[in-house]
């Protein structure tokens, strides 16, 4: 299991992505579920994925060697706005399962594969998109600020109470980290090391691309505090009423 989340604010967009693989409690493994593609000054795109590592890796092959042959006349590096680029990703999807969904089926496999996409091309404004298992796709609207894929109801609660579209990158980045903290303490399945990629608005490149393992000193800090706030709050509410009056 995994657990992404990619956020869409007013300056800019932050992801966060664990790496932790599982296939069993004798079998964890590392692997990135975050792929930055970007030109500079042109276009900057982040591809997050959750579900069967093989189908995953298999989309983000297809769109690599899309992107390296000159024959290609639409990859993610040639489509003028983000909105294709999530038609290209779905179709890429849809390609692997047209491949290898009958031979999965065979032996018991679900084809599983979930993706956020998010980033800004040059002419556009910065986009957020939930890519399914059949290659459709959401998009994010100003209603909506964040996505997520894999193991999300842990983390949820607090960006729901936190996050807002003014907030700032630095503001979100906190929030995801703290999202991922609750998800880890309540599910083994996610682990570090994490990715976390920060953009701002119109740049059209990473403002920051960082690996944030057991050793990041800023990651260890917020996981005490914050643990140690949630006590502090919880001890300063107030009684139940009827723990005030006699006993029935």
């Amino acid at each position: 299991m995994t657990y992404c989340v990619g956020m869409l604010l007013d300056t800019g967009l932050v992801f966060l992505s664990d790496s932790r693989t599982s296939a069993g409690v004798d079998h964890i493994s590392t692997f990135r579920k975050t792929t930055v593609l970007q030109k500079p000054g042109e276009r900057v795109l982040v591809l997050q994925s959750a579900g069967n590592l093989a189908i995953t890796q298999a989309v983000v092959s297809m769109l690599r060697e899309q992107i390296d042959s000159p024959d290609c006349k639409n990859s993610l590096f040639t489509c003028p706005n983000l909105f294709e680029a999530a038609q290209c990703i779905g179709e890429a999807v849809r390609e692997v399962h047209r491949r290898d969904s009958g031979a999965l089926k065979e032996f018991g496999v679900e084809f599983n594969a979930s993706l956020i996409l998010g980033g800004q091309i040059r002419g556009d404004v910065p986009r957020l998109f939930s890519i399914y298992s059949a290659g459709n796709f959401i998009e994010a609207t100003p209603e909506t600020t964040y996505f997520q894929i894999g193991e999300s109801k842990y983390g949820k609660p607090i960006i729901d109470r936190v996050l807002r579209r003014s907030s700032s990158l630095n503001e979100a980045a906190k929030c995801a980290l703290i999202s991922m903290d609750s998800t880890i303490r309540s599910n083994l399945s996610v682990g570090l090391p994490l990715d976390l990629v920060m953009i701002k608005r119109d740049r059209y490149e990473t403002a920051r691309h960082m690996s944030i393992d057991s050793e990041n000193e800023y990651f260890r800090g917020i996981r005490n505090r914050w643990s140690e706030a949630l006590r502090e709050a919880f001890a300063q509410l107030p009684e139940p009423d009827w723990m005030r009056g006699p006993a029935p």
